[in-house]
């Protein structure tokens, strides 16, 4: 018998495992990536007997290789908050699926696990920027508010590290920052002990945001603004964060953050506004490659030519919405 242990390459994903594997040890092959790469279930070669974990990645964007991992006698336990299609019925499969606006799969772990390892909850929940959720996941727990902003920069790091096309735009492999992180209990021992890791997330995160600070909108409306960032690694990285950092200074409008690349497609991150979270993978989803959740969504690869369509479905969503 094999485990596979798949998950999104954020902070979300990573803490929704650590949680996991905090509580049921397992030697598991890894199998994650950059944020954006989700279609990761093909990766997995499973037989019978064999166990799977799926999380915070889309179902409907993986729904064909589950079916045959399903199929060839593998369980498989699937937690996501990302829309999904329609859940296939077999006895193999467990499925924990919210996609609620509020939610992420860290937190939908927590739930799980009865608040064990909450702290790595509420980490995660900083990630998707979901201040509120993860403030209440806090006091539910009973965490001091005074460790709140420790566990929120870090769950901001631990997201900012996964954007980027590509391994090598990143700090971290996601793999390797998950083996950091899963050493320990709770994240501030992490961030204490952690030989340096955290620290260097902190500096590269930092460094990245300040070269965002002078960008300029090209297109802005009250209730929705779009900004290009250029083909650089900083700028891959930061795009994220750099969104999810609009959209909470600037809570009634949607943004749209824009990184050109060498190619001729575009990489978008489309945040809704933080007051009214919905519509991000509704426009996402009109696209090639796009895809994501009600708040927060992306286009991994929209061809130049059809950005002024993009422009305008993401404004007209907003304006009418």
């Amino acid at each position: 018998m094999a485990d596979f242990d798949v998950f999104n390459g954020d902070a979300d994903g990573i803490c929704s495992l650590v949680q996991l594997r905090l509580d049921d040890p397992r030697d598991a092959t890894l199998v994650t990536g950059v944020k954006r790469d989700i279609s990761l279930l093909k990766r997995v070669r499973a037989a019978s007997g064999d166990r799977v974990v799926a999380l915070d990645i889309s179902m409907e964007k993986n729904i064909e290789p589950l079916k045959s991992i399903l199929d060839a006698g593998a369980s498989v336990f699937y937690a996501d908050h990302h829309h999904a299609g329609e859940i296939p019925e077999h006895e193999n499969l467990e499925s924990l699926i919210n996609t609620a606006p509020e939610v992420c799969t860290s937190l939908l772990i927590n739930g799980r696990l009865k608040g064990r390892f909450a702290a790595w909850a509420v980490t995660g929940a900083f990630g998707d920027n979901l201040e509120t959720s993860a403030r209440a996941a806090a006091a539910a727990a009973g965490l001091n508010d005074n460790v709140l902003p420790t566990l929120q920069k870090l769950g901001t790091y631990l997201n900012y590290n996964g954007y980027g096309p590509a391994l090598e735009d990143l700090h971290f492999a996601p793999a390797e920052l998950y083996g950091a992180v899963s050493q320990f209990d709770n994240p501030l021992d992490f961030v204490e002990c952690g030989n340096g890791v955290f620290d260097k997330l902190e500096q590269g995160y930092l460094s990245d945001m300040a070269a965002a600070e002078g960008v300029k909108p090209v297109y802005e409306q009250p209730h929705a603004a779009v900004f290009m960032l250029p083909d650089a690694p900083w700028a891959r990285r930061v795009s994220g964060v750099f969104s999810n950092d609009l959209v909470n200074q600037y809570p009634d409008r949607a943004h749209a953050v824009i990184t050109e690349s060498a190619s001729d497609t575009l990489l978008i991150s489309v945040r809704a506004p933080l007051n009214r979270r919905s519509g991000a993978d509704e426009i996402c989803r009109q696209f090639p490659t796009g895809g994501g959740r009600k708040a927060a969504a992306g286009i991994n690869a929209l061809p130049r030519s059809d950005l002024d369509t993009f422009i305008h479905v993401f404004s007209d969503y907003y304006l009418e919405n």
